[in-house]
């Protein structure tokens, strides 16, 4: 087997690997009973001396639903029952009676449901909700939750201009204040006052739970002091994390997030987990201090609009240093081409026109080698049962001829990170949702129902392979990647359409590189 054909299998494996990893192994989202999620939080005792050393919390913080009830002056389910509304052109946000963001209803279209219903962020009874305050006290934090808060006001109508609700308790004698600023366009402001020092946290609730797929990371991210971003995926945390001076704390779905920041002073964040090993983030609260935080989808525009450095929320895994910059191009190019099935075209053919010069030199490359084919086949007929004098002899004809071994495979190597680059934004950009491109294809975030984009991906990547100078000398090497076009399709079938569409887009700029540039050097050959 040739060092070119290696690194060609290399890379298409590497292609397939990535892929179905994606599609077979990312952690999947089950549906989760009352019951199960009616965990205590524990918190090590080193981990509060971490978060708060002038003082040593006891070495746990329970939920207040857990085990050993005392009589309630008010049922569970009278905590649960909405006593305020907050309503924005958008939004609309509900708060229970223990002053927690119970719901959020997106009213935007391109949020709404298949039905036409707007879109809720929570469905399913995940516990802490966001603006949960556990006291570190257990009896103080038992009473707590058995406590209903009284609120200024059950309707907030926000035309413009943020407005506060105020919510009281009173837990024999301890005055509990929670007073929450909420603005229009999603992000809000809360600050906790106690009548007298008492240690506790506030966490800005457990993930939305609307887009759990195989392909993206859900979980939790924080930002540290240092701007080092930490993902703690689903499943994956222990329960023993801690972090002081973050910036940003967020809980995140694919598309939409709840998260607190604070890009002065930090945070002091603790992640903890659940019954299923999945983090749930909680701050140190501060008497009096005022915590900023997002709870809606991760739009870059709406982010951006509130502080840039929250744009950091919108993550894109390993790639993330190519990702970043690619989608600040695809928003640019938005701004000009309205359609974004047409800005994924145009993105495609940027960054076909950036790398052209790569493309142009493995390609003149791979025609040089098919047309040596013949000889090296002679080589290896004639050594072989000595490799290396097979290799020596191959390693003359190259330099005779000027022909790199792995000039056409570089270039390919060198494209596979913005391969995985652009398959991440596509994944990740929440733009696309509800993005209509032409005729079927009403939604770029979700796999074309008709199978039409993935059949015509993979009869472009066959055209593709019948215009390229191949150079295999093994007739097994040859079937396999002919096979290839195929193995593909199947893989993109489910993938969502934008993602599909740059494939096939960039599939027939290929192509049409790959006539241009036969065509020159076979004027080349006769002219010589």
């Amino acid at each position: 087997m040739s060092t070119q054909t290696r690194v060609v299998i290399a890379t298409v494996l590497s292609l397939i690997v990535f892929i179905g990893y994606d599609y077979l192994f990312m952690p999947k989202a089950a549906p989760q009973s009352v019951e199960a999620n009616k965990t205590a939080l524990n918190l090590p005792q080193e981990q509060h001396a971490a978060v708060e050393p002038a003082a040593a919390p006891p070495a746990a913080v329970t939920s207040g639903h857990s085990a050993q009830p005392k009589a309630a002056p008010v049922q569970k389910d009278a905590l649960q029952k909405v006593v305020a509304t907050v309503e924005t052109a958008n939004m609309t946000m509900e708060f229970d009676a223990l002053g927690r963001i119970s719901q959020v209803y997106l009213k935007d279209r391109q949020y709404r449901t298949e039905e036409g219903k707007e879109l809720k962020l929570f469905n399913t009874p995940k516990i802490p909700k966001p603006l949960e305050i556990r006291f570190s006290d257990p009896a103080l934090n038992e009473l707590a939750f058995k406590t209903p808060y009284s609120v200024s006001a059950s309707s907030l109508q926000l035309d413009g201009e943020a407005k506060t609700l105020v919510f009281t308790q009173d837990l024999d004698g301890l005055r509990v204040q929670k007073r929450v600023v909420i603005y229009p366009d999603h992000h809000y402001e809360v600050t906790v006052t106690l009548s007298e020092p008492k240690p506790f946290y506030i966490s800005p609730g457990f993930r939305p739970d609307l887009r759990i797929d195989n392909y993206t990371v859900h979980g939790a991210m924080v930002e540290e002091a240092d701007g080092t971003l930490t993902i703690i995926d689903d499943g994956d945390a222990k329960g023993t994390e801690s972090f002081r001076n973050a910036r940003i704390a967020v809980a995140f779905d694919r598309y939409y997030a709840t998260a607190f920041y604070d890009f002065g002073k930090g945070l002091d964040v603790v992640v903890n987990k659940d019954a299923e090993e999945n983090p749930v983030l909680f701050v140190n609260g501060e008497n009096g201090r005022v915590i900023h935080g997002y709870i809606g989808p991760k739009e870059h525009k709406i982010l951006q609009a509130i502080h840039p450095e929250l744009t950091k929320i919108i993550e894109f895994g390993w790639f993330t240093f190519i990702a970043a910059p690619m989608f600040k191009v695809l928003m640019w190019l938005h701004a000009y081409i309205p359609n974004w099935g047409w800005t994924i075209v145009a993105l495609t053919f940027l960054i076909r026109l950036i790398l052209s010069p790569l493309t142009y030199k493995g390609m003149v490359s791979m025609h040089k080698l098919k047309e040596l084919a013949p000889k090296i086949k002679e080589i290896q007929a004639k050594y072989k049962g000595d490799p290396q004098k097979m290799n020596a002899h191959m390693m003359e004809l190259y330099k005779k001829h000027k022909a790199n071994p792995l000039g056409g495979c570089l270039p390919m190597l060198l494209q596979i990170p913005v391969f995985f680059a652009i398959y991440r934004v596509l994944l990740n950009a929440i733009e696309l949702k509800g993005a209509e491109w032409i005729l079927w294809i009403h939604d770029l975030s979700v796999m074309d129902p008709y199978y039409v984009l993935p059949v015509l991906m993979g009869a472009s990547m066959w055209a593709h392979q019948m215009v390229t100078p191949s150079n295999f000398t093994d007739p097994m090497q040859e079937k396999i990647f002919k096979w290839l076009p195929v193995i593909f399709t199947f893989f993109f079938v489910t993938f969502p359409a934008g993602l599909v569409l740059y494939w096939l887009t960039n599939n027939i700029f290929s192509i049409a590189q790959q006539l241009m540039i036969n065509r020159m050097l076979e004027k080349n050959k006769k002219a010589e």
